[in-house]
């Protein structure tokens, strides 16, 4: 029997499970916590974004790397 589930979504729901796992594992708690204010809450994100715009420039210089 075939599946109408995208695997891709499959594998990124399992990829927010181990995440979810570790990141208990090391801090204890998780998003339902309410010691946070709505702009601790926002500078969290804004830290993480700021780090994923980091990792999008590694990238690309390890890309133009490869392709010069």
């Amino acid at each position: 029997m075939s599946s109408n589930r995208d695997q891709q979504v499959l594998d990124v729901i399992a990829k927010y499970e181990a995440r979810e796992k570790t990141g208990f594992e090391k801090y204890n708690t998780n998003t339902d916590r309410k010691d946070l204010t709505l702009g601790e809450w926002l500078n969290h994100l804004q830290e993480e974004l700021m780090d994923a715009i980091l990792y999008i420039q590694t990238a690309r210089e390890e890309l133009n790397e490869k392709t010069n």
